[in-house]
């Protein structure tokens, strides 16, 4: 079964200061290696023998089509202000096809193998999260600054990739519509699980899996870490030093 991918490109409310700092006031349309980044996981997701389609979600979707190559498997929706509404909206949508693979416009680094391995390591889940465990990023980009979460085991990054595979996921976003607005502060997410999973958390007792598995049992669904494989899936374009990162690998000096 194919996934409907939805590419995230909306806008935060008010002036967007890091879009501000190249020249423009949509983070999408920052140039990253010569092109607006949007562009890349486009072109990603539309080489992946797992997407049948791309889903262009933003506030502007005129100014974004206006730089995507014309493709009839691209379609451009309006958003809203929030990641979490728009979703819960698309999964309550009779006439959504599912599966769904959800990333974002800033994934300027994301390739095909990345999307090909998530997808075919998410199929047993309800719910399947893409993340990047810090040895494998840090052996690759030591100076890189990511959000990471502390598990036992080990600490990750988020990959912006998500694997949604069933209306009965709408739940667990009407949960993250709750904090969104603090999705960089990880512990108010396990906090969401109950308190001794978040003391666990904080003081390294649990592991990721264990901790998404409860999660998922509150939830009523089966939810998975997807451990990625390639570094930089770990790596998106959320800040001036990111830039220059992203940068610096296509230029092979990374």
């Amino acid at each position: 079964m194919k996934y409907t991918a939805i590419l995230l490109a909306g806008s935060r409310p008010g002036r967007d200061p890091f879009a501000a700092q190249f020249g423009n006031d949509i983070k999408a349309l920052i140039a990253v290696a010569g092109e607006p980044m949007v562009r890349r996981p486009v072109r990603a997701l539309l080489a992946s023998e797992n997407v049948d389609r791309v889903m262009v979600l933003s506030q502007a979707p005129d100014r974004l089509a206006a730089v995507i190559p014309d493709d009839s498997r691209i379609e451009f929706r309006q958003s809203t202000d929030t990641i979490a509404a728009t979703l819960l909206a698309i999964c309550l949508d009779q006439h959504t096809r599912w599966p769904l693979l959800v990333t974002t416009a800033d994934h300027a680094l994301l390739d095909t193998a990345t999307i090909d391995e998530f997808c075919s390591r998410a199929t047993d889940a309800d719910l399947a999260v893409g993340v990047v465990e810090r040895r494998v990023l840090m052996q690759r980009f030591p100076n890189s600054e990511r959000t990471w979460l502390k598990f036992r085991g080990g600490a990750y990054t988020g990959a912006n990739l998500f694997a949604l595979r069933s209306p009965k996921v709408s739940g667990a976003i009407e949960l993250w519509r709750g904090v969104e607005q603090d999705r960089k502060k990880g512990w108010r997410l396990i906090a969401l699980v109950g308190p001794w999973i978040l003391a666990g958390t904080l003081l390294r007792l649990v592991s990721i899996d264990t901790a998404l598995r409860r999660l998922g049992r509150k939830l009523g669904l089966v939810i998975k870490a997807v451990r990625l494989t390639n570094p930089v899936a770990g790596i998106d374009v959320d800040k001036p030093a990111d830039h220059t990162l992203v940068e610096e690998i296509f230029a092979g000096r990374a």
